[in-house]
């Protein structure tokens, strides 16, 4: 008989904190909470309330203070910086607000660059990108660059981008935060897909009511802290 399945990711009592000149500002203190396979979380609070902090912890990109945080089963606060880029390249893919492509790329460049580092070959990483592109609706713009898109195809190609490596988890900082309401509304679409057909974990920081009533739950932070239990919003 088999147990219950492990969280996609648990917080176990994570502080963090940063020096700012002569004062230390604890940002996290002792959250701890764990989010489901295949959840759709969104994370609200005001500015300065530890959002993104919290975010780029589970995503591996920062260092917790105290605490654990295990994704997958892996306690990522235990990994070397060498093995923790390795599960990063692997496990997680970004989506940020301002999109972070690179100018002088195409759109299937710009998706190709996570595969670099993976053992495929040009063709078979080529393929790959192209698979992403078509699955956001951009099969018609691979050879765009940036400037040639709109921001929601912008966001899209970043969407494609973090796909590509087909990671079990999503994180994504104020996504729709650059764009206009409909693009907005296209870029919640494609996300709520990725996590229903694709059955991906996602953890989306944002200000937007609106998007986060995309969510299936909602968690908010108040000065470092989780100031209520999950609130879900759809059953």
């Amino acid at each position: 008989m088999n147990g219950p399945a492990s969280p996609a990711i648990e917080l176990r009592d994570v502080s963090k904190s940063y020096t700012r000149g002569q004062q230390t500002v604890a940002v996290l203190q002792g959250v701890s909470f764990r989010i489901e396979p295949g959840e759709f979380l969104a994370l609200m609070g005001p500015s300065g309330s530890g959002k993104s902090t919290l975010l780029n912890l589970i995503a591996g990109i920062d260092r917790v203070d105290s605490g654990a945080i295990l994704v997958g089963g892996t306690d990522i606060t235990t990994l070397t910086e060498g093995e923790l880029a390795y599960w990063r390249s692997r496990s997680v893919g970004f989506i940020f607000q301002f999109y972070n492509l690179i100018p002088v790329l195409n759109a299937l460049e710009n998706v190709e660059l996570p595969l670099l580092l993976s053992p495929l070959s040009r063709r078979e990483r080529r393929e790959h990108a192209r698979a992403a592109l078509a699955l956001v609706g951009l099969a018609d713009r691979m050879d765009h660059r940036p400037g040639e898109l709109s921001g929601g195809q912008q966001q899209r190609t970043a969407i494609a981008r973090a796909i590509v490596t087909d990671p079990d988890i999503l994180v994504a900082d104020e996504p729709t935060g650059d764009l206009d309401r409909s693009s907005a509304k296209d870029i919640l679409d494609l996300m709520a897909g990725l996590n229903e057909s694709l059955g991906k974990t996602i953890v989306m920081v944002t200000h937007d009511p609106r998007a986060a009533e995309r969510a299936h739950l909602v968690r908010s932070l108040e000065k470092g802290l989780l100031t209520n239990a999950d609130l879900h919003l759809h059953s």
